[in-house]
């Protein structure tokens, strides 16, 4: 079942002049007080931790893996909760897009489709022989569980919640899409063994949690999906994520075949920077976005009236709503 997308029509965002300008500055403060959240609830989980064991914390990356994934799991719960009670409060509505009633299955669901968009990118580089997989003894996984929940919370919440949907707020849901993906992209320019290609891989496959998003009204799916597509790609088949290789211990070991280009078969980078990727990256998107087009949700809410009540939907209402 789907919520409303809300994308605020009361108090901070209430209509009225500079609207979008006061999209715009909650946006950078509303992300501010997040990413806070996460980091002070997870670097005091760690402490805790390690006063608990009798042992003196000194960096995250030197505590135990396991108190590392509790630290996330920490973390993504003070985000998500400051950012419940901070919409609610400088809002003034209801938060559909985090409400728990459809966790779990949106979760599992989301979970679902981003592994079986790895297996469908990695399946045909390895029948092409761009890649190689070989077996590997399982070694170890709270690693690569907490990576895959810090990138899945972090990253779809920043990007989904917050940056769509209040640009969306500001300019319009297509410019809204275009501009999150280009940052998205963008964004991991900086990672090892990026390039303009890899770039454009990610942003193509932009509109598969944008969709995601846009079906449901909430961020749950977006989440599992952004999981299981690093923890598929990087513990389960083994390779590369993004540049970083701190998703192995998995079954399977994936790496480009000798003499292969990059372009095939995603390099340093890995899979997801592949011509593969980028193939099934925009086809997924184009599925999903379309998906919601055509169930009418790149329309919003109707703002309530007076007495509280929904507002009866305008009929010859834009899909892009004017700030």
């Amino acid at each position: 079942m789907a919520s409303p997308i809300a994308l605020g029509h009361a108090g901070w965002l209430r209509p009225g002049p500079y609207r979008w300008v006061r999209a715009l500055g909650w946006l950078c403060l509303l992300t501010i007080l997040c990413v806070a959240a996460f980091n002070v609830a997870a670097d005091a989980s760690l402490r805790l931790a390690a006063l608990a064991a009798g042992e003196t914390f000194v960096s995250r990356a030197a505590s135990p893996a396991g108190a590392r994934l509790l630290a996330v799991l920490t973390g993504s719960a003070a985000m998500l909760g400051v950012y419940a009670a901070a919409v609610a409060l400088v809002e003034r509505r209801r938060v559909p897009e985090v409400g728990l009633a459809r966790l779990l299955p949106d979760l599992l669901g989301g979970l679902l489709i981003g592994g079986l968009l790895i297996a469908a990118i990695v399946a045909p580089m390895w029948g092409a022989g761009w890649v190689r997989i070989t077996t590997t003894p399982v070694t170890h996984i709270a690693e690569a569980l907490k990576q895959s929940v810090q990138s899945g919370v972090i990253e779809e919440v920043v990007m989904r919640i917050i940056l769509f949907r209040l640009l969306w707020r500001a300019i319009g849901v297509v410019p809204a899409l275009i501009l999150t993906a280009l940052v998205f992209g963008g964004l991991h320019l900086s990672n090892p063994d990026s390039s303009l290609f890899a770039a454009l891989c990610l942003i193509a496959g932009e509109g598969v949690a944008a969709g995601l998003y846009l079906l449901t009204g909430r961020v749950w799916m977006a989440i599992g999906m952004h999981a299981g597509w690093n923890f598929a790609q990087g513990w389960i088949f083994g390779a590369v994520v993004s540049g970083t290789d701190g998703f192995g211990g998995g079954p399977l070991r994936t790496a480009p075949a000798e003499g292969v280009s990059a372009f095939l078969s995603g390099g340093g980078f890995g899979p997801e920077a592949s011509l593969s990727a980028l193939a099934v990256s925009l086809i997924a998107s184009i599925a999903f976005l379309m998906a919601a087009w055509k169930r009418g949700r790149f329309v919003t809410d109707p703002p309530p009236d007076k007495d509280g009540a929904a507002a009866p939907a305008d009929s010859d209402r834009r899909t892009e709503e004017s700030p």
